[in-house]
């Protein structure tokens, strides 16, 4: 961990002698803030001032309900065949992983699947861009909720350098088209892109630099995005500049509260798909059945977890 402090502290040096991109410096990037700003006004990199932080005093109940609709929309997924695919792209640290997480906490994982793909193998690399996130894709019945998603390619891929200008003007040109015949083959797609502040991402490396049991969240690539915030903001204006389209258009999510924004993103979530309400009717259970002479074999033939606590 010397070592990742090191790089760490070298970041936080280099942030601190950002400056700001000089006018003219890329036009393709003007045209392309332009084009987004004209489309999507809500697209912003921080919370609105003044908001305090949710309390568990409201968060927690109106957890607890949309939880019990979550469930609701599951059984109506299955019940009418819908294949859904959900995207969740943004910020290092702007809380996907947290919002997925409570979304799937009282589904079925066999109707909600979470697809988190590690980096491509040396096979893959050679693949069409698309083919292994169409492995991932839904049957009838079946949600997906994709922690990261093919938008690499316009994210960390550009950025660092991971792929050639010839595939990302590619992917750009055929993102859009790919995402229109996922919707002609009968999938209703759900973008979300994850808006967090530069203060408040920066918070949430510390905080998980201090915590061992998040310390695994923080990897060498966050590190290098958040010394390169400028240039994932242009990666993202140039993507949405491409790829907000009609048919599937990105929804920001301001992700400074991380419990507002998990409230929001599950009503929003709700009101996209109608549903009904197919929870079962109250039932009884059965008797056990009559104790006819079973003897159960001894305690000490078994082995049994220590009860340590």
């Amino acid at each position: 961990m010397l070592g990742f402090g090191r790089l760490t502290r070298d970041l936080e040096r280099q942030m601190a002698k950002k400056r700001l991109p000089e006018a003219g410096s890329n036009t393709s990037a003007r045209r392309s803030s332009t084009a987004v700003a004209s489309r999507r006004k809500s697209v912003v990199e921080a919370d609105p001032p003044g908001r305090e932080p949710l309390k568990n005093k409201a968060y927690l109940p109106e957890l607890s309900r949309l939880q019990v609709e979550l469930v609701k929309l599951q059984e109506w997924i299955r019940h009418e065949d819908l294949k859904v695919v959900v995207v969740f792209e943004g910020r290092d640290a702007a809380g996907k992983g947290g919002v997925i997480k409570t979304i799937t906490q009282s589904l079925n994982p066999r109707v909600c699947r979470v697809v988190a793909l590690a980096a491509p193998t040396e096979r893959e690399k050679t693949q069409w861009y698309f083919q292994r996130y169409v492995a991932h894709l839904p049957a009838a019945g079946e949600m997906v909720l994709f922690d990261r998603s093919w938008y690499n390619r316009a994210g960390v891929e550009r950025v660092m350098g991971f792929c050639t200008e010839e595939e990302y003007q590619e992917f750009l040109r055929s993102c859009p088209e790919f995402e229109r015949m996922l919707m002609r083959s009968g999938i209703i797609l759900i973008k979300y892109w994850f808006s967090v502040s530069d203060a408040e991402q920066e918070r949430r490396f510390q905080a998980r630099l201090n915590d061992p049991t998040k310390r695994w969240k923080l990897s060498p690539m966050d590190v290098q995005s958040r010394s390169r915030w400028l240039d994932y903001s242009k990666a993202k204006d140039e993507m949405f500049a491409h790829c907000d389209i009609k048919q599937a258009p990105w929804h920001v999510v301001q992700a400074d509260d991380k419990k507002r924004a998990r409230l929001n993103v599950i009503t929003h979530l709700l009101s996209l798909i109608p549903y009904e309400d197919l929870t079962p009717e109250e039932m009884e259970l059965p008797p056990r059945q009559a104790d006819t002479g079973y003897v159960r074999p001894p305690m000490t033939d078994q082995t049994f977890v220590p009860e340590v606590h």
